[in-house]
């Protein structure tokens, strides 16, 4: 069983910064991909940023030059570093992990998501 677990999220104001966390644990054989992806209320669910497993990472263009996506291998989490927030970057961000478990296929697995409100 793999668990992806977040925190961080919370209200800030427009301008603001917050970095989440994920961490992910469990019987992991190997971790391919980590990623952010954001969903707002009435919207689809949309990839923010992503970074594999050997340090590439890709960005969502609504994003770009506001956001860091980085990890620690050793902890397996990935961070999402986001600065000069804007009321349009609400939404409940939901990490997703495609991990190679100890038995079984490559799947992907999600975390249970943390809102992030932008408001004054």
């Amino acid at each position: 069983q793999v668990q992806l677990v977040e925190s961080g999220g919370g209200l800030v104001q427009p301008g603001g910064s917050l970095r989440l966390s994920c961490a992910a644990s469990g019987m992991i054989f190997s971790i391919y991909t980590m990623g952010w992806y954001r969903q707002a209320p009435g919207k689809q669910r949309d990839l923010v940023a992503q970074i594999t497993s050997s340090g590439s990472t890709y960005y969502a263009d609504s994003v770009k030059g506001r956001v860091t996506i980085s990890k620690d291998n050793a902890r397996n989490t990935v961070y999402l570093r986001m600065d000069s927030l804007e009321p349009e970057d609400t939404a409940v961000y939901y990490c997703n992990g495609r991990i190679k478990p100890l038995a079984g296929p490559v799947n992907d697995y999600w975390g249970q998501g943390t809102q992030v409100t932008v408001s004054s």
